[in-house]
């Protein structure tokens, strides 16, 4: 294999690992949206009290916040 082809290989297979990462974090953030839209139907199905609505919106700005740094993660990643 000539170091052209190697170089070339080499390329390749930094591109697939970029591929690979791009995609686990875009896993990651599909999954914390999905938890947001189960809190969110599950606050909307039920009459909760005021220490109930505050401890989930609690937890969806903790969610919140946690998909805008993978969402850095994700544009950061350069390839």
């Amino acid at each position: 294999m000539g170091k052209d082809e190697q170089e070339h290989k080499k390329f390749l297979e930094q591109q697939l690992e970029w591929c690979k990462e791009q995609d686990r974090i875009l896993e990651e953030i599909e999954m914390k949206l999905y938890e947001m839209k189960k809190v969110a139907e599950y606050a909307f199905n039920h009459e909760l009290t005021s220490l109930e609505v505050d401890e989930l919106n609690g937890r969806l700005k903790k969610l919140e916040s946690e998909v805008l740094f993978l969402e850095k993660q994700l544009h950061s990643v350069v390839h």
